[in-house]
C-alpha cells in the first residue's frame, strides 16, 4: 500500500468510527420486495422451465425503502417521503420501515394506485443452497404521475422539515412519484437552505429534470444514455462527467462503473477514479442503493464527497457479495477498511453497533468487562494486563485511544503506531472480544454507553483515581486494579531501542 493510500485508509477509519447521526430526508419510489426461495431439482414437463419447490418467503423494503433500510442500519435519522397504495402491501412496507425506526409520517397513501411490489423467485440447487439464482421477477405497479393534490402535500411536508435536515436523497425509479414539479421544487429548496441534494436517477436521456442538484449517481449504462458517450475508460468518464456538469449545473458527478470502480468528478475539474477491490459477485441488485445511502450518510455527516466515494466503494463491494438488497453495518465497512476478509478484524466495532451486541450478551447473563488504553507498541505487560481483564468476566471490550486522544495525552510525537494498526493488533489477541476506538481524553463517555459489569485499570491508577468508577459502582458494577509487569512500557522499549542503536 502506498503512503498516500495508507493515510487515506487511516482517515476513513477515523471518519467511520466517529461519524454522527445525520438527519436525512429520503424522497422517492417506495416499494415492497418479496423473495421466494426454493430448490430446483427438475425441469417442468409442461414447458422447458425449472420447477421451484418453495422453502421460504421473505419481505424486505424495496426501491427507496432499500435505501432507508441501509441508512437506518448505518445509524442515520431517516425521514421517508413518497407514495404507496392503501392496501395490505403498504401495511407490510410501512411496518418494515417503522421497525427499523425510519420516520414514515411523510409517506402518503393513495387510494387510486397499488403499492409497487416486486416478487423475485430465487432458486438454488439441492438443500445446500448452492448456485442461488434469480429465476423470475414479477412486478405489480402503476407508474402514471401522482395527482396534483398529492404533489402539493409532499412538497408541504418537505417544506416543514427542510430546516432540520442535513441532506436530501432522491431515489428515482420512475414510478410516477417524482414529477418535474416535485424535483425542481425540492432541488431549489435544498439550494436555498444550503442542504445538499443527491440524486440516484431514473433510466432516461433527459437529466434536465435534475438540473441544479448537488450530485447525481448514474451507473455506466445510465451515463451513456444521458450523454451519448460510451463509458470504457477514464477519458470517457471525464468527457461524460464534464458534459453533465456543464449542461445541468451539478457540483459532483458520481459514475458507478461496476468492475472499474467509481468515478468522481466536480465542477472545478478535479476527478478521481476509485478502483474496485476484486470480489466474488453474487448479486448486483442493491449496489446502486448502497452507493446513494453511503454518500448520503457520509456527506450528511459533514464529510467530503471524496471521502464518501472511498467509503461507498468499499460498501458496494461488500453489497455485491450478498444475495438481494441487504443492509450492511458500519462495522462491516470498518473491518473491510482495516483487514479485508480477515475474520479477526470483525472484532473492531463502532459504538452504536457494539451497544446492541452487548445487549445480546447481557440477555445471556454474560459479564461484560471493560478496559482501555493506547496499546502503542504491544508488549508483554499489555498481554498480561489483558489476560487479567479477560479472566474477570465473559466478554472483554477494549476502548482504544484514537491517534487524536493519544496525542492529547502523550504529545505530538505519539502514537508510534496508528490507530487502525493498533486496533488490528489488539483484535488479534485471543483474550479480546471487541475493540472500539474513542477520541476523548478519557473513556468516561464510552463507559457510560457500554455500562460494563467490571471496569479494569492498572494498579498505577490507585492514587490517581479510576475514571468511571463512580458511574460503574452506582449500578452495582465492580472496579478492579490489575497488577503491572515491572519495568515494561512503551517508553522503556523505545528508550532501549534508541540506546542500543546509539541514537540516545
Amino acid at each position: 500500500m502506498s503512503d498516500k493510500a495508507e493515510l487515506s485508509s487511516h482517515n476513513l477509519v477515523h471518519i467511520l468510527t466517529n461519524i454522527g447521526k445525520p438527519n436525512i430526508l429520503l424522497l422517492g419510489d417506495f416499494m415492497l420486495d418479496k423473495y421466494v426461495w426454493g430448490e430446483v431439482k427438475r425441469v417442468s414437463q409442461e414447458a422447458p422451465i425449472p420447477v421451484i419447490n418453495v422453502t421460504s418467503e421473505e419481505i424486505r423494503p424495496g426501491g427507496a425503502g432499500s435505501v432507508a433500510n441501509n441508512l437506518a442500519h448505518l445509524g442515520a435519522n431517516v425521514y421517508c417521503c413518497g407514495v404507496v397504495g392503501n392496501d395490505e402491501e403498504s401495511k407490510q412496507l410501512l411496518k418494515n420501515l417503522i421497525d427499523i425506526n425510519a420516520d414514515t409520517d411523510s409517506i402518503i397513501q393513495d387510494h387510486s394506485r397499488p403499492t409497487t411490489v416486486k416478487i423475485r423467485m430465487m432458486g438454488h440447487l439441492q438443500s445446500a443452497g448452492r448456485g442461488v439464482q434469480q429465476l423470475l421477477r414479477i412486478d405489480y405497479e402503476k407508474t402514471n404521475e401522482i395527482e396534483a393534490g398529492i404533489q402539493e402535500n409532499i412538497l408541504n411536508k418537505i417544506k416543514n422539515k427542510i430546516e432540520h435536515l442535513d441532506i436530501i436523497l432522491i431515489s428515482d425509479m420512475n414510478k410516477g412519484v417524482l414529477s418535474k414539479k416535485i424535483l425542481e421544487t425540492v432541488i431549489k429548496s435544498g439550494k436555498d437552505n444550503n442542504v445538499p441534494v443527491i440524486v440516484d436517477p431514473r433510466l432516461t436521456n433527459d437529466y434536465s429534470i435534475y438540473k441544479g442538484a448537488t450530485a447525481i449517481t448514474p451507473n455506466r449504462f445510465e451515463t451513456k444514455l444521458s450523454t451519448g458517450i460510451k463509458i470504457t475508460d477514464v477519458n470517457s468518464m471525464k468527457s461524460a462527467g464534464k458534459k453533465l456538469l456543464e449542461e445541468f449545473l451539478f457540483e459532483y458527478i458520481i459514475i458507478t462503473a461496476d468492475k472499474d470502480g467509481m468515478f468522481l468528478c466536480n465542477k472545478n475539474g478535479d476527478y478521481n477514479l476509485v478502483p474496485t477491490v476484486p470480489k466474488d459477485v453474487y448479486d448486483v441488485s442493491g449496489a446502486g442503493d448502497m452507493v446513494l445511502s453511503v454518500f448520503g450518510f457520509v456527506v450528511g455527516s459533514k464529510n467530503s464527497f471524496e471521502d464518501a466515494a472511498m467509503i461507498a466503494n468499499v460498501a458496494a463491494g461488500i453489497e455485491v457479495g450478498k444475495i438481494g438488497a441487504v443492509p450492511i453495518s458500519k462495522s462491516e465497512i470498518l473491518s473491510e477498511l482495516m483487514g479485508g476478509s480477515n475474520p479477526l478484524y470483525t472484532k473492531i466495532k463502532v459504538l452504536d453497533e457494539l451497544e446492541k451486541i452487548l445487549d445480546k450478551h447481557r440477555e445471556n447473563n454474560e459479564k461484560i468487562v471493560f478496559t482501555n488504553g493506547c496499546f502503542d507498541i504491544l508488549h508483554v505487560g499489555h498481554i498480561e494486563y489483558l489476560k487479567f481483564s479477560r479472566n474477570q468476566g465473559d466478554v472483554l471490550v477494549i476502548g482504544l485511544n484514537s491517534d487524536i486522544s493519544v496525542r492529547e495525552q502523550k504529545g505530538q510525537k505519539r502514537p508510534f503506531i496508528t490507530e487502525d494498526e493498533r486496533a488490528r493488533l489488539v483484535s488479534a489477541l485471543e483474550d479480546v472480544d471487541y475493540v472500539v476506538l474513542f477520541d476523548e481524553l478519557t473513556p468516561e463517555k464510552l463507559i457510560r454507553k457500554i455500562k460494563p459489569d467490571i471496569l479494569v485499570k492498572g494498579e498505577d491508577w490507585k492514587e490517581k483515581g479510576v475514571v468511571g468508577r463512580e458511574f460503574v459502582e452506582s449500578y452495582g458494577g465492580k472496579v478492579l486494579l490489575a497488577p503491572l509487569v515491572k519495568n515494561v512500557s512503551t517508553t522503556d522499549i523505545v528508550s532501549r531501542i534508541l540506546e542500543r542503536s546509539g541514537r540516545r
